[in-house]
């Protein structure tokens, strides 16, 4: 079935999808492997992999990244585009070209583009009206082919203009034919009322580490509270970054990796089944290393 239409199926049906976070093509595949039903792209994290930073990222190498994982995995992506790339008429070609390499959902957010850096620092977003937001999330919903392919509206208001204002645009984002939203709260309460306030599907986006102490809930919990989905959007990047940093200082303490060579020879051997290498064995077995 075309993944577009899982992620919708995933949508209409009961209970809780947790979403991992990827940043890379190896990553999604371990994620599919083990189960999960979708996998994610995002900016925080492809711009850390790519040592750009999300502000700097552009549509072009986002649509590379997303095209690699789109090729490694049978499971729905769904991509960060950001602010969209522009106002409704570059949104528009961004549906295009996300949905014309296999992607199943884009989610954008109401922040200024270009984004600013310092939304990293502290959260402080710079956002456009919501007037402005809703004619880009109409445009992205016309400009789609398959109405399978999901538009996801984010809203980053909950900070700068508090609650209601969140509530008020998430209703705005859905009525102009959002299939999802997506809203940052800044605390236990808010995330609690969330769902309820806005009354359409709604993802929360776990952060570790996040600068405004924004609540990490669990799949249970999420659930409970009504969210439909659960991300992570910067788990994978930062036990990623953990471990080089931890192999590569002790080769500069001590001379040597420090992995036991059974532990790292079963790891290799399930990347190489990760990424099908038994298969092209035997494929030179039958052909050109035919003895």
């Amino acid at each position: 079935m075309d993944s577009k239409a899982v992620l919708r199926g995933l949508i209409e049906k009961t209970g809780l999808v947790f979403q991992p976070y990827c940043y890379d093509a190896l990553s999604a595949r371990i994620a599919e492997k083990l189960g999960f039903r979708a996998v994610g792209l995002g900016g925080w994290a492809l711009g850390a992999h790519t040592c750009i930073t999300e502000p700097l990222l552009t549509m072009t190498e986002n649509l590379k990244a997303a095209k690699n994982i789109v090729n490694a995995v049978k499971i729905p992506l769904i991509v960060d585009a950001g602010a969209g790339y522009g106002e409704p008429m570059h949104v528009t070609r961004t549906v295009n070209e996300f949905e014309r390499i296999g992607v199943a959902a884009i989610h954008i957010e109401d922040q200024i583009f270009p984004k600013r850096a310092h939304y990293h620092r502290s959260y402080q977003e710079r956002i456009i009206s919501k007037e402005q937001m809703t004619e880009k999330i109409r445009y992205a919903c016309e400009a789609r082919d398959d109405s399978n392919f999901v538009i996801i509206a984010r809203t980053d208001s909950t900070h700068t203009h508090g609650l209601e204002e969140a509530v008020k645009r998430g209703k705005a984002y859905a009525k102009a034919g959002a299939d999802m939203i997506m809203v940052f709260p800044d605390n236990p309460e808010q995330a609690e009322n969330l769902p309820r306030r806005i009354g359409a599907p709604m993802i929360y986006v776990n952060s570790p580490g996040n600068l405004v102490d924004r609540p990490m809930l669990t799949v249970r919990s999420a659930e409970e509270l009504g969210y439909k989905f659960l991300s992570d959007a910067i788990a994978l990047s930062i036990v990623t970054a953990q471990a080089v940093k931890k192999a590569l200082q002790n080769y500069l303490g001590r001379g040597v990796l420090g992995m036991d060579p059974e532990r790292a020879r079963a790891i290799r051997e399930e990347i190489e089944e990760l990424i099908g290498l038994p298969h092209y064995y035997e494929i030179e077995e039958e052909t050109t290393e035919k003895k």
